[in-house]
């Protein structure tokens, strides 16, 4: 019973912050400080040379676990010790031809990066807002959102980071948080 309670406080919690995170991101994304990350131009696509901030990656496995019918799991598409967020089978999925691996709309490597498939608009737009960089298969069908998110660095990135996370899951599977 105490584990049921505290489950549905999580949850409250992260509906809470998911609607306080959308209303402050909803229009545009803001600037992400600095010069750009850089990364791979091939694949496996990784950043090179982030700098992990080990309680902002553990706070946003923590908040995507949340998620409805979301599952943190062994990813099936990245490298050795990047954990997938898997949409569970009880999900409707609005926009499965974006995903690229199972049910996996997202994982997250060992930094602290992550790939997401965002609507192919969204991604543009974290891009060009220096949060992102595209896969090098985005040209491919299927691939025209996948983004390589890049690892947060302080509190406030974690939040738009995590504002990306649930934009993807409303794309792939059409609900609104």
């Amino acid at each position: 019973m105490a584990i049921r309670r505290q489950r549905i406080a999580s949850i409250m919690v992260a509906l809470a912050i998911a609607a306080s995170t959308t209303r402050a991101f909803a229009a545009d994304l803001p600037q992400r400080d600095g010069p750009g990350a850089r990364t791979t131009n091939k694949v496996p696509h990784i950043q090179i040379g982030a700098e992990l901030v080990p309680e902002l990656s553990d706070q946003l496995v923590r908040q995507t676990a949340t998620l409805p019918g979301v599952e943190i799991r062994k990813t099936v598409i990245s490298l050795p010790g990047a954990k997938g967020f898997w949409i569970s089978e009880q999900i409707e999925l609005a926009h499965p031809e974006a995903i690229v691996g199972g049910r996996e709309f997202a994982h997250i490597h060992p930094d602290g990066s992550l790939h997401i498939s965002l609507s192919p608009d969204r991604a543009k737009e974290a891009v060009e807002a220096g949060w992102a960089d595209f896969h090098p298969w985005s040209h491919r069908p299927g691939w025209a959102g996948f983004v390589l998110l890049y690892t947060p660095r302080s509190s406030e990135e974690a939040d738009v980071v995590l504002q990306l996370i649930f934009d993807g899951y409303e794309y792939v599977t059409g609900r609104k948080l």
